[in-house]
């Protein structure tokens, strides 16, 4: 197999099942956490055989963010690059997470209150308990591929997960 380079701006097709596929777009690296790959999701479902203009699929509205390593999406089959749109627009996502996620082994918390959260390449953020505009933050540990697609495909992810409330 080809090494699979990616870079901000690339654009990916992803398969939900045999008839329907949605996009996702790289749009930067986020140093705060590992230097991950940051990726905006798209909502618009397309039938699984268009191949639409990318100009008009980045203009669909963000279904939502993650952070991930977009070549380990191409390396296990679970998305294509198809394309590159280097105007990426403003990119001011704010992301959450706790000290309570896998620190505890055998032992989950469902509920924390040792929230943080923080903006790409700016410093953490203790919150405790997670209130407000907070809870509205995408979660930001770095999610495999598999996960993402889940999260297309259902609108959640598919892992355990403490909540806020």
């Amino acid at each position: 197999m080809a090494r699979a380079n990616t870079k901000i701006g690339d654009i990916f097709s992803v398969k939900l099942d045999d008839n329907n596929k949605k996009y996702i777009q790289y749009v930067t690296n986020d140093l705060t956490q590992l230097n991950s790959d940051v990726i905006r999701a798209f909502k618009k479902v397309y039938p699984i055989n268009t191949t639409p203009d990318l100009s008009e699929v980045v203009k669909d509205e963000v279904e939502f963010y993650a952070h991930t390593v977009t070549k380990w999406g191409i390396k296990s089959g679970v998305w294509e690059k198809v394309g590159n749109i280097a105007d990426i627009g403003k990119v001011e996502i704010l992301f959450r997470d706790t000290n309570d996620y896998g620190s505890k082994p055998g032992e989950q918390v469902k509920v924390s209150d040792k929230w943080y959260v923080w903006k790409i390449n700016e410093k953490f953020k203790q919150v405790g308990k997670l209130e407000g505009e907070y809870q509205k933050a995408e979660i930001g540990v770095v999610i495999p591929a598999v996960h993402i697609v889940h999260r297309l495909q259902t609108g959640e992810y598919d892992f355990v997960y403490p909540q806020y409330q």
